[in-house]
């Protein structure tokens, strides 16, 4: 079982797959709490050059508090980490964790429910890229 749903874009480039993505994710009850430029960090921090690649943390606070009244511990599965990454090729690709296998580790059906519902909402922010 994949634990990301993914999609390779064919008419955006990097920056513009950032715009969408989070106008994708806004449409969907998201929002972005952090936003980490992988390659600025590894530049600053060990001196490494890597491609352009952004971890954003989306969270929908609505899933968020539900998923929390059933399971407080849930927070360190939290946010939802969406990528936009620039291969050699040149290609843009947006991924999103699964949360049905990330949250499938506790056996609490008030989570899966949860889990099933983030599922349907990231699914969509990818397909609409």
């Amino acid at each position: 079982m994949n634990y990301y749903i993914s999609k390779i874009l064919k008419n955006l480039s990097y920056d513009e797959a950032l715009v969408k993505v989070k106008e994708e994710l806004q449409k969907e009850g998201f929002g972005v709490l952090t936003e980490i430029d992988v390659k600025d960090t590894l530049k600053n921090k060990i001196n490494v050059d890597f491609k352009r690649y952004k971890i954003l943390g989306a969270c929908n606070p609505h899933l968020a508090y539900e998923a929390l009244q059933s399971e407080d511990k849930i927070g360190a599965l939290l946010p939802c980490n969406v990528i936009v990454e620039e291969h050699e090729n040149g290609e843009i690709e947006v991924s999103a964790i699964d949360p049905i296998p990330t949250m499938g580790i506790l056996d609490n059906p008030d989570v899966k429910g949860v889990a099933t519902t983030a599922q349907d909402k990231l699914s969509r922010v990818i397909k609409n890229m």
